[in-house]
């Protein structure tokens, strides 16, 4: 219950700063905040450690959280690096896959097309997460896996609040399923191709949301 308020209150917080109503180098005042959401400040502060593990928010010692809004330079260089290592990763699993996790991954997808049908992308997005999971435990290099599951945490705001974007749930749909189909196929290219091509596109359709966001603003 305590990790579930954490995280809804996480989800809160990232919109704001993504909305703009958190601007970049704001002070997040823990107590009235907390008690703005109703809850202790338990699960307040797990919240503020998310998004400080996102990088979305500094923690400084003795004087509190701050908004951090990485800029367009470090967030391109992020996907970047994003695109490349999950390259690797399907280019590994697509020669070391099992049976059994192409089929969790097709299970994943059914619940991603489910979503897609209740226009829901936060439900889309936890399934997208375990889809690329499975993905990186199957490219069989443990050390590799840990630091793609690293760089997605850091990314998932921003590939998540990307989802947001007309039609982009369903352009994200299509992706997995070729995905999918290099990795059934065992063609490793074919599924370095497809990963580093769904990353970067995420992080263009990132990219577009802040802009309109930043218009709408103005």
């Amino acid at each position: 219950m305590e990790q579930r308020r954490a995280d809804s209150i996480a989800d809160a917080l990232e919109e704001r700063i993504f909305d703009g109503t958190y601007s970049d180098g704001d002070r997040l005042d823990e107590v009235r905040l907390a008690e703005q959401f109703g809850v202790s400040r338990t699960p307040f502060r797990e919240a503020l450690q998310r998004l400080a593990r996102s990088g979305l928010v500094e923690l400084v010692p003795r004087r509190g959280a701050f908004v951090r809004q990485p800029g367009p330079v470090e967030l391109l260089e992020m996907f970047e690096a994003m695109a490349e290592i999950e390259a690797v990763c399907g280019r590994l699993a697509a020669l070391r896959i099992s049976d059994a996790a192409l089929a969790a991954l097709q299970e994943a997808n059914d619940t991603c097309q489910q979503a897609i049908a209740r226009q829901d992308p936060d439900s889309y997005y936890t399934e997208n997460e375990r889809f690329h999971a499975i993905i990186y435990r199957e490219s069989g290099n443990g050390y590799l896996a840990a630091q793609a599951q690293e760089l997605h945490r850091r990314l998932k705001p921003f590939r998540r609040q990307q989802l947001r974007l007309r039609g982009r749930m369903a352009q994200s749909m299509a992706e997995h399923r070729a995905i999918l189909d290099a990795l059934d196929a065992g063609d490793p290219q074919a599924a370095a191709e497809a990963l580093r091509g769904h990353v970067a596109i995420q992080g263009e359709k990132f990219h577009s949301l802040m802009a309109g966001l930043k218009s709408a603003a103005l």
